[in-house]
């Protein structure tokens, strides 16, 4: 029997979950190749990078999706478990649950959308059209993983605590050349609490000047009064220089307030905040890496 595609084991994976336990993935791909009848090459067949196994990549893609349509959530690091709507889904008995099933919740739909906006107009899209070239296909694949991998890190974000969100700002905003060194932007981040201000770090190492942060863990949209908050406390300190962080977002109000006053304020929302965490090497390590690699024509020419 074929190994089965990511979709065909959702509805396996999710009924493996019922039990209403946390459960690791490994669990949860060993129980998939059981019910798949699966043979002892087919479980240990990899991927071509060599580094897992083609069952645990499908039910990994199976649970990002579950997880996006809300029937499964993170417990703890490396952890998950059905939720009430999972429950709720596997007592309607569904016959199967593939990608056009989950497209009946919010969630999942907000999902897609964010997959298919491109920040360039002229970027691929995410879906490979038949006459696509190998490296437009390889380029599309990797766009669809990077987005995935923007949610997903997102979301461990969002579960962290503060204490550990405030460190993962300290870092990023190192990884982006502020701040000098972890030791000293980690003394300054998160120990003013004045007026709306979370904490102060040098713009360059030298300390020429400096940046005042606010940074908010939060799951509800940022409007407007918490960016006059912190414009106020900007004034007060007589800075002219802010980013605002949050793993949320910003309204319009308060995208358009930013923009036109006297301070430069910088507002950096959950979705940013992902790509500079992937851009900058922060909770996340290279899983693998390929060399494209072409003819020199240089070195045939016999001139």
């Amino acid at each position: 029997m074929a190994i089965p595609d990511y979709q065909t084991v959702m509805l396996p994976l999710l009924r493996f979950l019922r039990d209403g336990k946390e459960h690791k993935l490994g669990e949860v791909a060993d129980s998939l190749a059981d019910e798949f009848n699966l043979s002892a090459e087919e479980r240990k067949q990899l991927l071509g990078s060599g580094r897992q196994t083609i069952i645990r990549n499908r039910a990994g893609w199976a649970r990002t999706y579950l997880k996006k349509a809300g029937l499964i959530s993170s417990t703890r690091r490396g952890y998950f478990c059905i939720t009430e709507r999972g429950q709720a889904v596997l007592a309607s008995k569904p016959e199967h649950i593939d990608v056009k099933y989950l497209e009946q919740f919010p969630e999942f739909m907000a999902f897609r959308k964010l997959r298919h906006e491109r920040p360039d107009k002229d970027a691929l899209p995410l879906t490979v059209s038949s006459d696509a070239t190998p490296e437009e296909a390889l380029d599309s694949a990797y766009d669809r993983i990077r987005l995935d991998l923007e949610a997903e890190l997102l979301d461990q974000v969002k579960s962290a605590s503060p204490l550990f969100f405030e460190r993962l700002v300290v870092e990023l905003l190192v990884r982006m050349g502020y701040g000098g060194t972890l030791r000293d932007a980690g003394q300054a981040v998160g120990k003013s609490g004045d007026g709306g201000i979370d904490g102060i770090i040098k713009e360059d190492r030298l300390g020429l000047d400096v940046i005042y942060i606010q940074a908010k863990r939060w799951d509800s949209t940022v409007g407007r009064p918490e960016i006059q908050k912190f414009a106020g406390a900007l004034q007060g300190h007589r800075a002219s220089k802010g980013v605002f962080i949050t793993t949320s977002s910003f309204t319009s109000d308060a995208l358009e307030f930013a923009s036109r006053i006297d301070s430069k304020i910088v507002l950096i929302d959950g979705e940013a905040l992902a790509k500079y965490m992937i851009d900058h090497n922060v909770g996340v390590s290279v899983s693998r890496s390929y060399e494209i690699k072409k003819i020199d024509y240089d070195y045939f020419s016999e001139e």
